[in-house]
């Protein structure tokens, strides 16, 4: 009735578009079944070339697919499979590696500890990749000719002489002068060991959370957004009362970056914080811990100019905003090979360099 109460025009327009629309694709289907590709005259080129395609099928169906009936096989099973027998579930901790239940590894996606990706390397991981680390290999290449007669060292950890029969069978003695650690050896610059930054770690020691834990909860919230990491907090393990220091006292934070985040962290100290810092010479080419960490530090000054400080810079209280410091932790077995990637990445180095 309501159809009939529209003018001519519209009620027209509404009919024709109420169709329905499998007489078209009947007609289209019917065309494309004349032709030669839908039926089995096509021509012998088009033959070699889809000689299994579906389109030249002649519709038969094979008559164990046709009886073929999931429902009816199911029903007639006397009894259900057991619900986690195609689900496997890894070990929640690890037992050793003697246990017959072993987790699967990190990249399978059934562990407990896979992460998906990396789906892309950042723009500074992708300019090492291609330019740095083989720049590095040529620069710091060794060659050994084959046949070269190798010079024996002296060994690093001093032996008895034997001169009293409690020296039989007794340890190295430790190296000579101060310090109970040996450094590590440098090794030669190849393929195999390119210097690259494994690591970035940032700590902060808030002197102000000793009265007012406020200072605290401030520079955890700068760190995380400078990082992407939550912060670590840290206790004093002593109480020092020069300091006004009580043990399980909160004193200090610190974040961990490793992968795509501490390429990105060192890219925005680069080319962000570096050039905007005022009468700023570099990085002391004295720091280091002879294995290869390299070190430099922020002042709250510095602190400030990270871009996620500075557009939320109301959001700090200038008073409470700490410094800290920041430890690139590489690959190399020498702080001159550490200073020789981040040189190459743009880190400026000023004064002595000290190996």
């Amino acid at each position: 009735m309501a159809l009939r109460e529209l003018p001519s025009a519209l009620r027209r327009l509404t009919t024709r578009d109420a169709r329905p629309a499998t007489n078209s694709i009947n007609r289209s289907c019917r065309r494309f079944a004349s032709t030669e590709v839908g039926t089995k005259e096509t021509s012998e080129d088009f033959q070699d070339l889809e000689s299994k395609s579906s389109l030249l099928s002649n519709g038969a169906v094979d008559e164990k697919v046709k009886s073929y009936d999931p429902i009816k096989r199911s029903q007639g099973r006397r009894t259900q499979l057991p619900a986690s027998r195609y689900q496997f579930k890894p070990p929640r901790y690890y037992r050793g590696p003697l246990h017959p239940h072993q987790p699967p590894p990190k990249s399978d996606p059934s562990s407990r500890e896979f992460v998906p990706g990396p789906f892309n390397s950042s723009r500074f991981e992708q300019t090492y990749q291609a330019m740095i680390a083989p720049d590095l290999m040529t620069i710091a290449y060794v060659h050994t000719p084959p046949g070269t007669v190798k010079v024996p060292k002296a060994d690093r950890l001093r032996t008895w002489d034997d001169s009293s029969p409690y020296h039989k069978g007794r340890p190295k003695r430790g190296p000579r002068g101060p310090g109970e650690k040996l450094r590590i050896v440098e090794k030669d610059i190849d393929f195999r060991n390119i210097p690259k930054i494994e690591e970035v770690t940032v700590h902060s020691m808030v002197k102000g959370a000793i009265d007012d834990s406020s200072h605290l909860h401030v520079a955890g919230m700068m760190l995380q957004a400078i990082t992407g990491v939550q912060p670590l907090v840290h206790k004093a393990k002593h109480s020092v009362s020069q300091f006004g220091i009580r043990e399980q006292m909160p004193v200090s934070l610190t974040c961990t970056m490793r992968g795509d985040q501490a390429y990105e962290f060192v890219d925005k100290c680069i080319n962000l914080v570096f050039p905007r810092i005022k009468d700023w010479p570099g990085v002391k080419g004295s720091t280091g811990d002879s294995s290869g960490n390299i070190t430099w530090g922020f002042t709250r000054e510095g602190a400030i100019l990270f871009p996620e400080v500075e557009i939320n810079y109301d959001m700090y209280p200038p008073k409470l905003i700490p410094g800290f410091h920041v430890t690139v932790k590489t690959s190399a077995t020498s702080d001159r090979h550490a200073r020789l990637l981040m040189t190459a990445m743009g880190v400026p180095f000023y004064g002595k360099l000290i190996d």
